[in-house]
């Protein structure tokens, strides 16, 4: 005989695993009550500069690399792009932390 899977999510549907998230964060909230305006607002702050930094770093070093090479803004825009990209991945990380 097998032993079934101590975690139940692993044997869970995606959805079935998505609703008892979803639960259970409606539960966290009734037992937490209303997040402060102040508070909200601070997250807003701190998810545009964890996406607006990575592209500042992008441009900076991009910038640097196109001066020394003298290739125009080749590759201030790639980095920049990049940094975009980091960013938007580092803020969706840390708003699936919160």
């Amino acid at each position: 005989m097998t032993q079934p899977p101590e975690d139940p999510e692993q044997t869970e549907e995606p959805m079935e695993s998505a609703a008892r998230r979803h639960a259970a964060r409606i539960e966290k909230a009734r037992e937490e009550g209303d997040i402060p305006l102040a508070r909200r607002l601070g997250q807003i702050g701190v998810l545009g500069w964890i996406v607006v930094l990575p592209m500042l770093a992008g441009a900076a070093g991009g910038r640097w690399i196109d001066r020394s090479a003298q290739s125009g803004i080749f590759w201030t825009a790639a980095l920049m792009m990049v940094g975009l990209v980091v960013g938007c991945w580092l803020g969706w990380r840390w708003v699936q932390q919160q």
